[in-house]
């Protein structure tokens, strides 16, 4: 079962490799992980994507809680939330072929995706969303013109006035 934990973490030094350490140390793969410091510059929040049953999600939080540079844990996926990724695509789109690229720009248009930078041979594609939209956007492109892709990773928070916090 897929899971998405936030995590708030002092932010500072080696914080950070003491929570991926404890994922590794404990054979829990890690799909995704978001760090960004938080309105409070002493704080960061991480955002991880997991999978496991609940005993083992549960595991993870309980061991997540110990570690001393570990304000606060929360499991999202328990209750509503939003997620969003952001995913850049570079792909081929050459001037000769004015067809392909027109193709391309629809195909964007669809996915409310932007081209966020044009050359003569490539398009640079911005794609915001949940998981499932980047990747239909994917698969909606002919496999041939993706050059590169770069993914953030998931951030997300709850719904309505629930707040992650101190």
């Amino acid at each position: 079962m897929r899971r998405v934990i936030a995590v708030l973490l002092e932010n500072e030094a080696g914080a950070l490799s003491r929570v991926v350490g404890l994922f590794a140390q404990r054979a829990y793969n890690i799909e995704t992980l978001t760090v960004a410091p938080t309105e409070d510059a002493t704080l960061s929040r991480v955002t991880i994507t997991t999978t496991g049953d609940p005993e083992q999600i549960e595991q993870i939080t309980k061991h997540l809680n110990r570690l001393i540079e570990v304000v606060k844990v929360l499991d999202l996926s328990e209750g509503p939330h939003i997620e969003r990724e952001l995913m850049l695509v570079k792909l081929r789109a050459s001037a000769r072929d004015p067809e392909a690229r027109a193709e391309l720009k629809r195909t964007a248009d669809i996915f409310r995706a932007q081209i966020v930078d044009v050359s003569p041979n490539t398009y640079t594609v911005q794609v915001v969303g949940p998981g499932s939209k980047l990747d239909a956007f994917l698969q909606a492109v002919n496999p041939s013109a993706i050059l590169e892709v770069a993914r953030t990773g998931v951030s997300g928070v709850g719904r309505g006035d629930k707040v992650f916090g101190i």
